[in-house]
């Protein structure tokens, strides 16, 4: 397993967004997370990267103890993730955003970037290498020089799952890939995610509404409600289970 998540609590203060929260993550899949309207999905994914703080329970990546370390810490063990709302540089180009996933990679010191001198040159060609690979799985050509705030909002969210994919990612946490989009744009975003699986042998996690999109690609599925675990397993199995119907999928 890449994720293994024990007796996870989160708590704000006397509300409870977290309940005794178990599962793992297979290495290799797309699993996915859903639950209506504040169950808790984002809360998850922000325990996994460090932005939340757990009262108590573990998360573990490959057999690493996430709980206590720093998102940014996170960020180089090959964890990166896509947000609900877009989070990008919007005065900066497409390719300016996705450079800047590959910051983990740079190892030179300060002195060698500023005057761009030796292993600085040898990075920012890999860097801009890594980028360029990306754009061209994405298919981002005619965009990548455009300033990212002038674009269509689609080509915002993939400019976003661009700038986590030149991260080299091995566990790619994805919040809300069709949110505001349209059918063909949901349409393409699932197709680039089962390439990314198939492809680029990443493993996957998704929090999503749209539920033709989950059972379309997801290998896995965890349902919340309330902050709880009210089910999980195959989304054929998922699809029939009395609770999820009843408190997700609607009688």
């Amino acid at each position: 397993m890449m994720l293994e998540i024990e007796s996870l609590w989160l708590n704000f203060g006397g509300i409870t967004a977290l309940s005794d929260i178990n599962f793992s993550i297979e290495e290799g899949k797309i699993s996915s997370i859903i639950g209506p309207n504040g169950a808790g999905k984002t809360c998850l994914f922000n325990c996994i990267t460090g932005i939340y703080k757990t009262r108590m329970g573990s998360i573990r990546f490959l057999g690493r103890e996430l709980v206590g370390l720093k998102p940014y810490q996170i960020s180089k063990l090959k964890i990166a993730r896509t947000f609900q709302n877009v989070e990008l540089f919007n005065k900066l180009t497409v390719l300016d955003n996705l450079l800047l996933g590959r910051h983990n990679s740079i190892k030179s010191s300060f002195l060698m970037s500023g005057i761009f001198w030796g292993k600085a040159c040898s990075e920012e060609t890999e860097n801009r290498r890594r980028v360029e690979e990306v754009i061209d799985f994405l298919e981002m050509e005619k965009w990548s020089k455009h300033i990212v705030g002038n674009l269509p909002y689609g080509i915002q969210k993939r400019t976003e799952l661009g700038r986590a994919l030149s991260m080299n990612p091995k566990l790619l946490l994805i919040d809300e890939v069709s949110s505001g989009m349209n059918a063909e744009e949901t349409e393409d975003m699932s197709r680039f995610i089962l390439d990314i699986k198939e492809e680029m042998g990443i493993t996957i996690i998704l929090v999503e509404h749209d539920m033709r999109v989950i059972m379309d690609i997801s290998d896995w599925i965890m349902v919340l409600d309330f902050g709880k675990k009210i089910a999980d397993g195959p989304p054929e199995e998922v699809k029939k289970d009395p609770m999820v119907i009843r408190s997700y999928l609607g009688g």
